[in-house]
This record gives C-alpha cells, sequence and structure tokens, in this order.
C-alpha cells in the first residue's frame, strides 16, 4: 500500500523521539560512576578521562612445601607409627609392692599388714636389664615387677636411688631374652616448638602412645611446686601425660630419649613435666657405682629476690639466688660469701630463679673451681670458690623421698 511507508516513517520518528526524553530525563539525575562492562573495549571508555589503574589482585600465600607422606607444615611428622615401632619394645612396666603396717581400730587386735601396688613406667637403657624409672614409683616397694612389650613379666633389683632428682636405677633379670635398650639423646638441644612423644602405662593401660611438642624449657622447681627439695630445670611439654606415666620416655623424632616424664597439673589440660635426660645421665654412673648420688656442696641456703627488695638492697631486677645463710666451715664461708649476698651467675651459668643453683652446685663434682658473680650492697663481686663432697652428716627432706642436698637440715631459717 503507498500509505505504508510514511506509516512506517511516523513510527519510527515517534519512537525516537521518545527514546530521546527518555535519555534527556535521566542526564537530569544526579550523576553516578559509571561501570564498565567487565568485557567492554577500552575504545569505548571516555576519551576524557584517564583509563584508571587496574588493582592488581592479591597473591595468594603459597602453600607449605609438601612433606613425604603428607606432614602440614616442613618437618612435622605425617605419621608416629615407625618411631612407635622403633622403640616401644624398650619401654616397660613396672609394678612396685609396698608393704603397709596397718594399726587396728581401739586395740582389739594386732596391727596388720597390707599390700598396695603402684604402677609406673621405665625404660631400658642397656642390653644387660639396666633401665631408668622415676624413685617414687619404687620408692619402698619390697618386690618389683617389670612387664616387657610382649606381655612376659620378670622380676627386677634396684641399682641405686635419688629421690631428689626422682630417678631410680633398676636392672631386669630376664635370662634368654634379648633386651632392646633405647638411645639417649642430648636434651640441651631441646628447642621450645620441637616434636615430642610419650609412651608409658598411664591408669594400667599399657604402652599408650601419646604426642605434643615441647611447651618450655627450663622450668623452676618453684613454678612446678614438685616440693621443697627437688631441682628445677624441668620440661614442659603438651602430650598427654597421666598417673603411669612416670618414669616413662620422652622421645624425640630420632627415637632418643630426652626426657623422663615425672609429673602432670592435675587441675589443667595439656601440662606435663619432664627431668631433662641429661641431668638424670649425670647421675647414672654413681647410682650403677654407689647405689646414690655423690654431690658436690656449696654450703648456702638460696632464697628468692623479691620486688620488695629491690630498693634497699640496689638490685636491678629479681634474678638470681639470695644467700639467706651461710654453713659454717663450707666451701661457701671459706671463700667469702656472706648472707645477703646475690648469686647472679654460677660457674658461667645465669641464675633466674633460686632453683637452679643447688643443681650447679651439687653436680659440678667436689674438687671443682667455681666462679661466682654476684652482688653485695649494691656492687658488683666475683670470687671462686672450690667445691667438695657434699657431707652425709647433712640429710634433707626433699621431694617425694630422703635425699642429699647442699642446704641446711630441715628447721633452718
Amino acid at each position: 500500500m503507498p500509505t505504508t511507508p510514511r506509516l512506517f516513517s511516523l513510527a519510527l520518528a515517534l519512537t525516537l523521539g521518545i527514546s530521546t526524553v527518555s535519555c534527556s530525563k535521566l542526564r537530569r539525575e544526579p550523576a553516578r560512576p559509571a561501570m564498565a562492562p567487565i568485557d567492554a573495549p577500552r575504545s569505548t571508555r571516555n576519551p576524557a578521562q584517564p583509563a584508571p589503574t587496574p588493582t592488581p589482585a592479591p597473591t595468594p600465600a603459597s602453600p607449605p612445601p609438601a612433606v613425604a607422606g603428607g606432614g602440614p607444615l616442613p618437618g612435622s611428622p605425617s605419621t608416629f607409627a615407625p618411631l612407635v615401632r622403633a622403640t616401644r619394645a624398650s619401654v616397660v612396666s613396672i609394678f612396685a609392692n609396698t608393704r603397709q603396717v596397718v594399726g587396728s581400730a581401739w586395740g582389739w587386735s594386732r596391727p596388720q599388714e597390707r599390700y598396695s601396688l603402684s604402677k609406673g613406667t621405665g625404660f631400658l637403657i642397656a642390653d644387660n636389664g639396666e633401665l631408668l624409672t622415676n624413685n617414687h614409683v619404687i620408692e619402698g616397694a619390697e618386690y618389683i615387677q617389670v612387664q616387657l612389650d610382649d606381655g612376659r613379666r620378670f622380676e627386677a633389683s634396684v641399682l641405686g636411688r635419688d629421690p631428689r632428682l626422682d630417678v631410680a636405677l633398676l636392672r631386669v633379670k630376664a635370662p634368654g631374652v634379648r633386651l632392646q635398650p633405647v638411645r639417649l639423646g642430648d636434651s640441651d638441644h631441646l628447642e621450645v616448638g620441637d616434636w615430642v612423644m610419650a609412651i608409658g602405662n598411664p591408669y594400667g593401660l599399657a604402652q599408650t602412645v601419646t604426642a605434643g611438642i615441647v611447651s618450655a624449657t627450663g622450668r623452676t622447681g618453684r613454678e612446678v611446686d614438685l616440693g621443697e627439695g627437688n631441682f628445677g630445670n624441668l620440661l614442659q611439654t603438651d602430650a598427654s601425660i597421666n598417673p603411669g606415666n612416670s618414669g616413662g620416655p620422652l622421645l624425640n623424632l630420632a627415637g632418643e630419649v630426652v626426657g623422663i616424664n615425672v609429673a602432670v597439673r592435675r587441675d589443667a589440660q595439656g601440662v606435663g613435666f619432664a627431668i631433662p635426660i641429661n641431668m638424670a645421665r649425670t647421675v647414672v654412673p654413681q647410682l650403677r657405682q654407689y647405689g646414690r648420688a655423690v654431690r658436690s656442696w656449696l654450703g648456702i641456703t638460696p632464697g628468692e629476690v623479691t620486688e620488695q627488695m629491690l630498693d634497699f638492697m640496689s638490685l636491678p631486677d629479681t634474678r638470681g639466688a639470695l644467700v639467706r645463710e651461710v654453713i659454717d666451715g663450707s666451701p661457701a664461708a671459706r671463700s667469702g660469701i656472706r648472707p645477703g649476698d646475690v648469686i647472679r651467675r654460677f660457674d658461667g651459668h645465669d641464675i633466674v630463679d633460686p632453683t637452679q643453683l643447688p643443681w650447679l652446685a651439687s653436680s659440678a663434682g667436689a674438687g671443682h673451681r667455681a666462679h661466682v658473680e654476684m652482688i653485695r650492697e649494691g656492687q658488683p663481686l666475683a670470687l671462686d670458690v672450690t667445691l667438695e663432697a657434699l657431707p652425709e652428716a647433712i640429710p634433707v627432706a626433699g621431694g617425694p623421698g630422703q635425699g642429699m642436698v647442699p642446704i641446711p637440715p630441715p628447721g633452718a631459717p
């Protein structure tokens, strides 16, 4: 039809007019930043405005290097199974029978004897049957049995005890049995965060394995509160340790014993303690030869330095061991150490806490000449002291049993 082009043109004009009006209305609205499509070419942007510099995407963190077996961190074990297989035959369960005399009520009958059974753990250190455990596991026992990994039980005897360190050396009598001793490591090289594993007999559950890390080193006797006479310098670990783990080994990833598990905080989780194996190695030869620890002697009563003492004693901080008393005729007295002195270094070792000093003085050996650095009346002072063997006439109650320690008898101030 002839009118069709005209109608089509009219419709197109009306459509364009409406579009123009709509665009003009949009321009009168407040301006908003335009968002270009992600795939829009650069030429479609307004040439009067420089193109914004794109912000680089953050680089994702690189994953840790792959570890054989899929460990989450470099050097972390994917499994402890090979370590368990290599060491569990060296770990034994200990059963100690202790006789107790119990009096009857109201005196109607004679006192009766009863036996109590204590359970603990130990580990073989020689193929002749020698093994280490805690002294409190076997203290007072009249009969001791040792159970091997395969379940067989044999009688054991005590070669020597050190109540102060809480270490005992036993020998199991297992004729015809090939025993597998464990290697002893170097606890001085331990660092906080190192992996460790414990094997023990908690609550009678033999060969229980737990793992964790070294939580701290050098825990003092005051922090752990094991008793007035115990040495400090303990290892702390979050590997689960429970009653019955006492005397068992704390092992590193090389399968070496770095500590002897000794205590756990009952009111906490993952707070266990172990005696550094280097301390035990010091006394093992003495226990084997003499049946007890043979210690040197300084002859003082060490005490704590408190905040209240700093001003009037002109001390920079609370580090060190306060000399509360000097025993007459002792090596300390002959060298010129006086009450009120604060020993800050002993034989090259910093004294942070007074519980560190007894171990250093008692393990150095009789005849050893130790260099002592201290503060007297606010002034630094250094002198040398020749240590002597601890007199056997000075027994001191300490920890779980009686020990020979370089401090005065009970009751001394």
